[in-house]
């Protein structure tokens, strides 16, 4: 009897670890290990159709960014042949190499559709290495894969980690790794966010919303960041 209390013992501590090293490996914050690097109004330029006011598209209320845009509207300046987008472009940590990180909470209500929300400006090829979109409520990596399913009418955070250097983009939602991808890299780079109209099947409206943002890196760079 006590030999079986003991092997029921050593299986239950089994169990625990094993539950506790998969806890720790979907909930472990994605932000250990990067420098938290700090963000202000001047690290933050607002874009949106170049023949509308910014309070027509825009509103920052309570900590809240609120974006949204029509898809017949006007691209951000004249004569661009891009969509519309009314976006924040982080600026003053554009970058091209080292291991950089996105994060901020993101709401997009119902009917938006066929829309970026998130992206890495910036590529070897291409205008983009990122382009995180909405598709009826299923958060995209561009219009292929689904990194996560029934997003509408809920806040949800977004960490999109970007190690340049070995070429690899790591998507987490609500702190669990969802996503990984390879790409060829690297280019001139930068965070955005907001709501960019996808180049087909977009809806009339779209909007996005977003709070708490923050920008990490391991940079190699760091010393010369932060001076």
């Amino acid at each position: 009897m006590k030999t079986s209390c003991n092997h029921y013992s050593s299986l239950l501590l089994i169990f625990v670890s094993i539950t506790t090293n998969l806890y720790q490996f979907y909930y472990a914050d994605p932000t250990d290990g990067f420098t938290l690097l700090p963000l202000t109004d001047h690290n933050i330029k607002l874009q949106k159709p170049y023949n509308e006011p910014l309070d027509d598209r825009y509103s920052y209320d309570d900590g809240v960014r609120r974006l949204w845009v029509y898809t017949n509207d006007k691209p951000f300046q004249k004569g661009s042949g891009t969509r519309t987008r009314t976006e924040v472009r982080i600026k003053g940590y554009d970058y091209s190499s080292g291991i950089w990180q996105f994060e901020g909470h993101a709401y997009v209500p119902k009917g938006t559709s066929g829309v970026t929300i998130m992206q890495i400006h910036g590529a070897r090829q291409g205008a983009t290495t990122l382009q995180l979109r909405i598709y009826n409520g299923d958060l995209k990596y561009y219009k292929f894969d689904v990194i996560e399913k029934n997003l509408y009418d809920k806040w949800f955070k977004v960490n999109v980690i970007h190690n340049v250097d070995e070429g690899e983009l790591t998507m987490f939602i609500n702190g669990v790794k969802k996503y990984v991808k390879n790409y060829q890299g690297p280019g001139d780079l930068y965070f955005k966010c907001g709501v960019y109209a996808a180049p087909a099947g977009s809806s009339n409206y779209m909007e996005s919303r977003w709070k708490v943002k923050r920008i990490f890196s391991q940079s190699q760079n760091m010393s010369q960041l932060l001076m």
